[in-house]
Order: structure tokens, then C-alpha cells, then sequence
């Protein structure tokens, strides 16, 4: 059965989408069986993820409508995606009148789990009713943060949600915290590294994301960055993620 992972941060702008499409592409190169679910209303993760089709049928409508479940094929073999569009926005408001609307996402890719080894969610850039289903329906969580000024609070912020979502989901684990935007010129990330490690150990992931122009510039050719430039900083850093994160599967 396969393990579904909510990328999350209820902050903005620490490469959380940039996270979830290229891990999972990533694993895809691996031949990890993989699909990519977009629940950020943005649609961002669906735009880069190299579709190869327009979609008819979007995340919002499988929620709508249980007998919906469609994924779409990419460019990587063993990558598939089921995106999103602003309806999802909609969504917001129309689960808060649904009774259990917590666990709407759960019973909707419940089906898909057997066919999956990964199934991986990005998340909306707050703790709205979506970023609820996402952790409810996930068994575990990684959190991007960026290596600046705040960003251990910021971690703490997203820890005491991670607690909190434990009523709803008491399996629900922390498979690692990531570090991304990750800047040797500047002695600021070397401090924020320093001050994460200490607090929460071997749940760090060793790989580390850095600024990269290539990784920057992927999400407007539409790709991931393996297939913009495999040869990049950014492709490599994230296929060494994606072996980590394989590796300490294995190890547990």
C-alpha cells in the first residue's frame, strides 16, 4: 500500500510546490510509482508537472462527485497527476458545510492507494479546510523552510498544526523537515541550519535544496526540473532527496 505525503507550510514562498512536483518527479526517475495531487487552488504544482493532456476532470470534482477518479499521464512513465484548477477556491467554502468534511480527501484517494508506491499532496500556504483534508488523508508530512530570518518559528507554527492534527489523524507522521533555498554565501542559512538541526535532529533531511537559476526557471517551461535540466544543481539536489527519503523508508 503507498504512503501519502502533504508537502506543507502554512508560510509562503519556501519552495513547498517546487518541493512537491520535483520530489515526485524524482521518485518517478527512481520507478516509484507516483502521483502528484494539487490541492493549492493556485494550480501551480499542475502548470509544472508536464502534463500531457488538458485535464476535464480536477481534484475538485473527485471530491464533488466519488465516482470521478481520473489521473493524468506526464512525461515521466512513472509519474501521473491529478490537478487542480480555482474551482478548489469553491471548495473551501462548500466543505464547510459537509459533515466529517475533514476527511473528504481521505475517502476520495482512498481507492488509489494500492496503485501507488507514493501518493504526494501540495498544500495551500495556510491552515485553511484544504491543508486540514491534506494531513487528515495523508500518513505523514514534510515541511519546506527556507533558510532565513523567522524560519525556526515558523517551524514551530507548523509542528504545533502537525500536533494539533493528530485528533483527527493520530498516525500521522513527520518524515523529515527540508531545507531549501539554501545559500552557502550567505551566513545566515549556515546560523538557521544550525539552530534546526539542534532542535529536531536526524528528522532534518542531510539534503538540502539551494537557490538555483535552472530550478527557478523550470515551473515557466511547465517541467520539472529533471526535465529542464537534469544537469543542474537544483535536478541533482532533489534526486539525492528523493534517494534519502527512499533510504529511510527502507530503514524503518
Amino acid at each position: 500500500m503507498g504512503r501519502i505525503i502533504s508537502i506543507v507550510n502554512q508560510k509562503g514562498g519556501v519552495g513547498k510546490t517546487t518541493t512537491a512536483v520535483n520530489l515526485a518527479a524524482s521518485l518517478g526517475v527512481l520507478e516509484k510509482r507516483v502521483l502528484l495531487v494539487d490541492m493549492d487552488p493556485q494550480g501551480n504544482a499542475s502548470s509544472m508537472a508536464a502534463l500531457r493532456k488538458k485535464p476535464d476532470v480536477t481534484i475538485y470534482d473527485m471530491m464533488a462527485d466519488s465516482e470521478l477518479l481520473q489521473y493524468y499521464d506526464t512525461d515521466l512513465p512513472w509519474m501521473k497527476v491529478i490537478p487542480c484548477d480555482r474551482n478548489l477556491t469553491g471548495a473551501e467554502i462548500e466543505l464547510l458545510g459537509i459533515e466529517n468534511r475533514e476527511f473528504v480527501l481521505r475517502e476520495t484517494l482512498s481507492p488509489l492507494k494500492d496503485e501507488f508506491d507514493f501518493i504526494i499532496i501540495d498544500s495551500p500556504p495556510s491552515l485553511n479546510i484544504l491543508t486540514i483534508n491534506n494531513m487528515v488523508a495523508s500518513d505523514a508530512i514534510i515541511v519546506p523552510i527556507q533558510c532565513e530570518y523567522f524560519a525556526l518559528e515558523g517551524l514551530t507554527g507548523i509542528i504545533e498544526t502537525w500536533k494539533m492534527m493528530q485528533q483527527y489523524n493520530e498516525h500521522l507522521a513527520l518524515d523529515g523537515i527540508l531545507l531549501t533555498m539554501y545559500d552557502k554565501r550567505v551566513r545566515l542559512t549556515f546560523d538557521v541550519e544550525d539552530d534546526v538541526r539542534s532542535h529536531f535532529g536526524d528528522t532534518v533531511f542531510e539534503t538540502v535544496i539551494p537557490r538555483n537559476v535552472k530550478l527557478s526557471e523550470s515551473p515557466s517551461f511547465g517541467k520539472p526540473i529533471i526535465l529542464y535540466d537534469i544537469s543542474s544543481i537544483g535536478a541533482k539536489q532533489y534526486l539525492a532527496l528523493a534517494e534519502e527519503y527512499i533510504k529511510r523508508g527502507e530503514g524503518q
